[in-house]
């Protein structure tokens, strides 16, 4: 879709020389049955230039498309006006690529809101680097033990920041159509918290914009329909924040030095699994890490609950690993 909207505008950018070639006597254009003057013509051009180069900058996916294609839709809706009875199917596309830029401006909004929330995260003290050696695992249960060893972090120092990339497909009902989404995600690990930000292609140029957040125990959602209507929103809920810092505790799979941290302790449940309970900023949260007799981590399990508010129930969770 990104290349046909730059050949879009770029179709109408050329167009746009028929005024300029009118003004100048270059070639004699039937369809401009009105006189244009040189003046004119200047501005005709210069119409070409910016929607070309807009469509130029789209198509390397440079935010500041938008700083040439706001004026260019200007100043050709400006001589559309003037010649409104041989140009007036040009305020077709301008209005096309208008909304286009009404929904990137939105996104450029959503982006920079969710990059302030990951600046104030990564702005989280970091303490000193300490070592991790095998006797901080004494304590834990033995299928833990083994899979801390295994995952490589005895001799390393305890993470306290993860930057991670997501590429994927959801849905949002049993029988729904899949999706493909692509986020990012950051978590501090002292003072545990996250943001995730994700991009959902529901249809053609129709786009979900979301950001889940958890900061001082508290769940925060937010999804807006092309960055523009907000289709979902909450925060700060009892079974919210529960539900968050469940997605928390399963995460730290992906870096293991957390399971470290003094907010989370362990319970066994059997050979091949334990349970983690975590309690941080009064909201308490806990799953069952189930792993393979290598000491691979291969699901995680909860009751966790699904939406928020009073008719939110608890339903069976799972995190399944399907390859190494």
């Amino acid at each position: 879709m990104r290349i046909l909207f730059t050949l879009f505008v770029t179709a109408h950018g050329l167009i746009h020389l028929m005024g300029y070639t009118k003004a100048f006597g270059l070639a004699n254009i039937q369809q401009l049955t009105k006189e244009i003057s040189r003046t004119a013509g200047i501005f005709w051009l210069l119409c070409v230039v910016l929607f070309i180069s807009a469509a130029i900058l789209f198509l390397l996916k440079k935010e500041w498309w938008l700083f040439l294609a706001i004026p260019a839709i200007m100043v050709s809706q400006v001589l559309i006006i003037m010649s409104w009875q041989d140009a007036k199917f040009g305020t077709i596309p301008n209005f096309l690529i208008l909304l286009v830029i009404v929904t990137a401006i939105a996104q450029t909004r959503f982006n920079n809101m969710v990059n302030i929330e990951i600046k104030m995260l990564l702005e989280q003290p970091t303490v000193r680097k300490e070592m991790i050696t095998d006797d901080k695992l004494n304590n834990l249960p033995a299928v833990v033990q083994t899979w801390l060893r295994k995952s490589g972090i005895i001799g390393k120092p305890v993470i306290q920041f993860v930057r991670l990339k997501q590429m994927g497909e959801m849905r949002t009902k049993q029988n729904s159509k899949w999706m493909k989404f692509s986020a990012r995600q950051y978590f501090a690990v002292q003072k545990p918290q996250f943001v995730w930000q994700t991009t959902v292609q529901v249809l053609p140029m129709i786009t979900l914009s979301g950001r889940d957040k958890f900061k001082n125990g508290q769940g925060h959602l937010l999804i807006k329909l092309l960055s523009l209507f907000t289709v979902a929103k909450s925060g700060n809920d009892e079974k919210m924040n529960s539900a968050t810092m469940i997605r928390y505790l399963a995460e730290i799979s992906w870096f293991p030095s957390a399971a470290l941290s003094k907010f989370i302790r362990w319970e066994p449940v059997d050979s091949f699994s334990a349970k983690a309970i975590m309690d941080f900023q009064g909201v308490r949260a806990e799953g069952v890490f189930h792993f393979n007799p290598a000491g691979d981590f291969v699901r995680f399990t909860a009751d966790r609950f699904m939406g928020n508010g009073k008719d939110a129930k608890p339903e069976k969770w799972l995190v399944e690993v399907t390859g190494y």
